[in-house]
């Protein structure tokens, strides 16, 4: 891979020229792409979205906004720290101060974007949207046969499976019929974490790509021409990851390792006795080896939390220290991520690379205790078990009813006297012209496959709501209010 194609400011559909005299005050495409990027509704949108805390009423706790905030501005740091660093690793071929300023400008972007498919209630509701289809498609039917009938092997992997990453392609792949989230493609190469369709999904690979989904059907062939734009194709016409995509990747990590765990300690959900002890006894202390082993830069840091907080456990001296030493762990998880990318970068850009950018480093064990604690001290807690509860039954009862008024929108296909019912019109009504049109534009004459691009139109709403929006519609369908 060489940068001259992996930094394309090609767009999916043409633009007017700007006129002559903005040459005189010059930016770069992708700064264009960020201004695009947070005046779209689809981004502001995100400030009302779960991050780990569903429905939830506090004012501190984060939202995939702020989230996504600081994923893009991890993610632009890391970008200078490559084309910055100072040691025998740094990248030759990004000599050029334009490429440079480039790849943090990509960054920033991709990480406003990182979680832009996410429907509302956190990755709880990528769970419940997928559980519906695997529950549903063999009793829901159409033209008296089970939906499952009528769709490819992909297609129903596509729904069972639905991961919001895909969900965020497909948004940014309606430009090429005149959305105005209309990217260069660098930016969307980089976003896609899982070059993977949903048939060949392999959680157990050794090759991190395979562990999820990254596209859906509907827009496998557009995705295949961006890779091949962006020079991410191998000869048997495969699709590796972007390079910018580990450091993005890596990004969302420490941003999710350290912010979501200061929120769960803000919530009370631990104390930091409570995270010292977890902490302690995840790694072998046997293994520590002075200077050299990642059990003893482990321990480390959880000796720099102690130092910190001193002899005064209070809880207002305990936040300060704590909030202190997720600052610095943040930034030496970020030291290693650029040191694991520069270390590694013949086989990032030659496509061979495999894992994350935190494997093999000094705080490999680190990060993984950091996500361990939110499993521990968040995810099950009777707090949050409610407020996932609470999302499933508003993201059921929605496409309980508006999966089944979708069915026979598209009168060409309603034959033998089929129609939507007059509570199926109704249903339609509340749905966006947008969506309407983005089935009008991808529609392909073929009864499965639109019949499938039908069932997109559904999650494409249900995603796009915010976490108020859905709420306060479950409730006036239901007659709650």
């Amino acid at each position: 891979m060489e940068w001259a194609k992996l930094l394309s400011t090609e767009k999916l559909s043409s633009e007017p020229p700007e006129p002559d005299s903005f040459k005189e005050y010059p930016i770069n495409a992708f700064e264009k792409d960020y201004s695009r990027i947070v005046s779209s509704a689809a981004f502001r949108r995100l400030q009302d979205k779960t991050q780990v805390f569903p429905l939830d009423k506090s004012d501190f706790i984060r939202t995939r906004l702020t989230h996504s905030i600081e994923v893009s501005t991890i993610a632009r740091q890391l970008g200078i720290m490559i084309s910055k660093n100072t040691t025998q690793y740094k990248p030759t071929d990004i000599a050029v101060p334009e490429d440079a300023e480039a790849i943090a400008s990509v960054l920033l972007c991709a990480g406003l974007l990182h979680d832009l498919g996410n429907p509302p209630f956190g990755h709880f509701g990528e769970t419940v949207i997928g559980d519906w289809f695997k529950e549903n498609l063999d009793h829901v039917k159409y033209k008296g046969q089970p939906l499952r009938s009528w769709l490819s092997a992909q297609m129903i992997a596509d729904l069972e499976n639905f991961e919001g990453n895909a969900q965020a392609l497909r948004i940014l792949l309606k430009a090429k019929h005149g959305s105005s989230l209309n990217l260069s493609k660098a930016i969307i190469s980089t976003l896609v974490k899982y070059p993977t369709d949903s048939c060949s999904v392999d959680k157990g690979s050794a090759d991190i790509r395979k562990h999820k989904l990254g596209f859906f059907a509907a827009e496998q062939e557009t995705f295949e021409q961006i890779s091949e734009a962006v020079g991410t194709t191998t000869p048997d016409k495969g699709i590796v990851r972007h390079p910018l995509t580990y450091l993005l990747e890596a990004a969302d990590d420490i941003a999710y390792s350290t912010a979501d765990l200061e929120d769960a300690f803000k919530k009370g959900l631990f104390t930091l006795d409570q995270f010292i002890e977890y902490y302690t006894n995840s790694y072998d202390h046997s293994k520590i080896v002075p200077h050299r082993s990642p059990e003893y830069f482990s321990d480390e840091r959880i000796q720099e939390l102690s130092a910190l907080r001193g002899a005064d456990h209070t809880p207002e001296n305990d936040s300060a220290a704590f909030k202190k030493w997720l600052t610095q762990t943040r930034q030496w998880l970020m030291y290693v991520a650029i040191y694991r990318f520069s270390c590694k970068y013949k086989e990032i850009m030659a496509g061979t690379y495999c894992g994350d950018l935190f494997e093999g480093t000094n705080h490999a064990i680190t990060i993984d205790i950091l996500k361990g604690a939110m499993r521990k001290f968040a995810f099950d807690t009777p707090g949050i078990l409610k407020l996932e509860l609470s999302g499933q039954v508003i993201l059921d009862f929605l496409l309980d009813h508006f999966v089944p008024a979708v069915l026979y929108y598209d009168s060409a296909y309603c034959t033998d006297g089929r129609a939507p019912s007059k509570a199926d019109k109704k249903l339609l009504a509340i749905f966006s012209g947008n969506y309407k049109q983005d089935y009008q534009n991808a529609r392909t004459g073929t009864e499965s496959f639109d019949l499938y691009l039908r069932l997109l139109m559904v999650t494409d709403y249900i995603s796009g709501m915010t976490d108020s929006y859905a709420r306060t519609l479950y409730r006036e369908l239901s007659g709650i209010e």
